[in-house]
């Protein structure tokens, strides 16, 4: 996805995706997926129509097959928190750096966009 390393970022997105349509869920609305790069910060942001419901980390039993999602999150963004909406919205989000190391060699990338220089 536009050539930049996204391996935390696919498992943000997932859990906080399964958390709006799980939880944040309104009949006959959907939520909001949204993500942007802001110099070297991937932000993800999803947006529902449970304002009234706010997500809360909290360890789940050893044998609970559900419950880890949101301390999934806080463990791989390097940021989270929830942004109040317009009633009756609210906003999940989360920020991943994107800075440059080994593991990254995708920093800098153009997501597939040509690039050219003007004389």
């Amino acid at each position: 996805m536009w050539g930049l390393p996204f391996d935390p970022a696919e498992h943000i997105v997932a859990e906080l995706a399964t958390n709006a349509a799980t939880h944040g869920r309104v009949p006959g609305r959907d939520f909001r997926l949204t993500l942007y790069v802001v110099a070297d910060t991937l932000r993800i942001e999803v947006t529902d129509t449970r304002g009234d419901r706010l997500p809360q980390t909290q360890l789940p039993l050893p044998d609970s097959e559900s419950g880890r999602g949101l301390v999934l999150v806080d463990a791989l963004a390097d940021k989270w928190g929830v942004a109040p909406g317009l009633s009756p919205r609210k906003t999940v989000w989360a920020e991943v750096g994107l800075s440059p190391h080994a593991k990254n060699p995708d920093f800098g990338a153009t997501g597939g966009l040509v690039q050219e220089t003007r004389r």
